[in-house]
């Protein structure tokens, strides 16, 4: 993954049809990489049935990080506008923040 133009070491894991949407990270005993969730019909999200506690960076269609949150299992959580690509990573994993521009190798 690329962060604004410096390559950072972290493994993605694509999201792209509606089982990987629907799957996500529900019963995984642990994560250390990043999940992208792609072709979106809705960027609302929830970690039922997890065992962690994430971040979740929603990006715009140039890539851009429009929003982020952190969450314990059992929530939901629905961002103020709809997102092009969502990234969830374990919480802390990455010093990301609103503005940054990420890009996927």
């Amino acid at each position: 993954m690329i962060y604004n133009n410096e390559q950072i070491n972290i493994k993605i894991t694509y999201a792209n049809n509606f089982y990987k949407h629907f799957k996500g990270l529900m019963l995984k005993k642990d994560f250390d990489d990043g999940l992208l969730f792609t072709n979106l019909k809705d960027s609302s999200i929830h970690t039922f049935f997890m065992r962690f506690e994430i971040d979740v960076y929603f990006l715009n269609e140039k890539k851009y990080i429009f929003e982020k949150t952190s969450l314990k299992p059992w929530k939901f959580y629905k961002p103020k506008k709809q997102a092009k690509y969502i990234l969830e990573t374990r919480k802390n994993k990455l010093k990301l923040k609103i503005g940054d521009r990420l890009d996927f190798i």
